[in-house]
This record gives C-alpha cells, sequence and structure tokens, in this order.
C-alpha cells in the first residue's frame, strides 16, 4: 500500500515537472519574440538588402530567419536561380555565402562577378583561409569571414560563439557583427590562418578520433543495446556523441577532415602518440602511465577542474531534462 502510495505520489511529480517543463519552454519562446521586437524597435541602423546563397541549405534557412526577424530584407540565390544572378545580387549591401565546403570557392568566383565593391561579401564556411583568399581575390569591396561554432539545429543564436575574420573594410563590415551581437552571440576575432589552426584540433582530430571510434566498434561488433545499458551519463553521453557524428552528413565531415592538407600531418602524429601509448601499456609500467597522465594533467592546469566541474553541470542538466 505505502510503495503504491509513494509511486502515485512520484507521478504526480513527474507529470508536474513535465508541465513546468512546458511552460518553461512557452515562456523561453515568448522571451525570445519579445527581445527581438525590442531589438527591431532599437535598431538604429537601416534595413538592408541581404542574399543568402544557399539560403535553403539548414543553415542557411537559420540565418535567413534571424536576419529577416531583424527586420532586413533577405532573399536567397540556389542552384536553379544562377540565370538570374545578376538580377538578383545587384544593389545588395550584404551577399552571404552558406553552401558545402567543396562547393565554396566556385560559387565565391561566381558571385563575384555580379556584386558591386560596395556590397559586404562574406561566407559561413567552417574553414576560413581559403574561402578569405578567394573573396579577398576576386571581390575588391568589404570582406568578413564568418564561422558558427553551432549546427543549424539550434533556434536562436544566444550565447553561441561566431568567429569572424575582420578582413577588408572593417567599418563597413561592423553592422553585420552589430546584428550578430545584438542576438547575443559571443563573437570570437581570429585570422584566417590561426582559426584553420584551431579549428584542427577542434573540429579535425574530434571528428576524425570519432568516426575511428564508430568504425572499430562496427567492426567489433559488439551489442550496441547492452552497451547503452551498462553505460553510466557520461559514458552514455560519449556513445550519443559517436551516434550524433553518424546520423549526420557523411559529405560535410568528408570536406572538413579533407579540406587542409596540414591536418593529415596531425592525424599522423596523433597516430604516432597512440601506437606510443599503446606501447607503454605493452611494457605494464602502471609508474610510466601515471607520470605521463599527470604531465598532462600539469599542462591542463586550472582548466581540468574547470571541465570537471563543467561537465558535472552539463550530465545534471541533461538527466533533468530526460
Amino acid at each position: 500500500m505505502v510503495e503504491r502510495d509513494l509511486r502515485a505520489q512520484l507521478f504526480d511529480v513527474q507529470a508536474q515537472i513535465d508541465a513546468l517543463t512546458k511552460q518553461k519552454r512557452e515562456l523561453e519562446k515568448a522571451l525570445e519574440q519579445q527581445r527581438l521586437t525590442e531589438l527591431k524597435q532599437n535598431q538604429h541602423t537601416q534595413t538592408k538588402k541581404i542574399t543568402v546563397v544557399g539560403g535553403q541549405g539548414k543553415l542557411g534557412r537559420l540565418f535567413v530567419r534571424l536576419l529577416s526577424e531583424l527586420g532586413h530584407q533577405v532573399k536567397t540565390l540556389e542552384r536553379d536561380d544562377w540565370p538570374n544572378a545578376k538580377q538578383i545580387l545587384a544593389e545588395q549591401d550584404l551577399v552571404l555565402i552558406s553552401v558545402p565546403i567543396s562547393l565554396t570557392l566556385d560559387v565565391i568566383e561566381k558571385v563575384a562577378l555580379h556584386i558591386s565593391d560596395s556590397t559586404i561579401l562574406a561566407d559561413l564556411t567552417s574553414i576560413k583561409r581559403k574561402p578569405v583568399d578567394a573573396m579577398l581575390k576576386h571581390h575588391q569591396g568589404p570582406v568578413l569571414g564568418l564561422h558558427p561554432m553551432f549546427g543549424p539545429d539550434v533556434d536562436n543564436i544566444d550565447e553561441q560563439v561566431v568567429a569572424y575574420c575582420a578582413e577588408r573594410d572593417v567599418q563597413a563590415t561592423q553592422w553585420v557583427l552589430d546584428d550578430l551581437a545584438l542576438l547575443n552571440a559571443k563573437l570570437e576575432q581570429v585570422s584566417a590562418q590561426s582559426h584553420d589552426n584551431a579549428m584542427a584540433f577542434i573540429q579535425v582530430m574530434r571528428h576524425f578520433s570519432t568516426f575511428m571510434y564508430g568504425f572499430h566498434l562496427k567492426q567489433e561488433n559488439p551489442k550496441l543495446s547492452e552497451l547503452i545499458a551498462l553505460s553510466s551519463p557520461i559514458y552514455r553521453l560519449e556513445l550519443a556523441m559517436t551516434g550524433r557524428l553518424f546520423a549526420q552528413d557523411s559529405q560535410l565531415y568528408a570536406d572538413i577532415i579533407y579540406a587542409n592538407p596540414d591536418n593529415l600531418a596531425l592525424l599522423k602524429r596523433f597516430s604516432l602518440r597512440f601506437q606510443a601509448g599503446i606501447e607503454l601499456l605493452e611494457k605494464g609500467d602502471k609508474a610510466l602511465f601515471k607520470q605521463e597522465f599527470e604531465e598532462v594533467h600539469q599542462w591542463f592546469g586550472n582548466y581540468a577542474d574547470h571541465f570537471l566541474a563543467e561537465s558535472q553541470r552539463m550530465l545534471k542538466a541533461a538527466h533533468y531534462n530526460e
């Protein structure tokens, strides 16, 4: 009887939590709409004419929506629209390239034929040196490299990182950055080369390591449902991040990994160090393992404890939202 009553109470509490969670989401959505309304009312810049090349793609659609919500006149240019490109791109304040990496350089060259020297040419590519160089080469006007460090599935870019390379005529491109700041994006200025060097560690190594982990799992063929059932939240999260990669577009990750020839050299160094780690295990020298572990700990410094606390907060949040 007591157990049944407790289960009933637990059911009621969960129902209340679900209702409050739904209410919270509705309030967050209302607050976001109110914030956008206030942004448009307080905006001192004029309405801009913007074309997003590839605006029907996932990331393109996000930026079309966000820029439209700020009051700009936004249109798109897609693959079938190139015969009318001259008309579409005429008198635009900003042309934003949002196409796959493999197409970006060709699209930049084609776009540059139809825009005026006063038009800002910008891109959203996850590599920066080659697109930026191409924009500077083919366009004589303002150039801005952008890399949104998030996927297209976000509802807004509040607190999301956007890396940017201010390449030519910074004053002319400032309104684009101001708009992103109005949307509460976290703007990080970086040179194109420094960006690509950082992405080799942030994206390329992570994506390739995840790819190899998934590839290894597939070859070993364990029972995935059993791995999930036996995993604690942190290990289940790692499995989820692996599965998440393979649920997405293989072309995107191939483009990122293959984009820079320097990535191969970095991955080869990683492979050599991985092999050295295997040799360390073969020696059975736990003392040396612990020494190496401590040296890495020292390299991370205070960030190690910071990341521990941050990961614990993330796990608690994920558990609460399940």
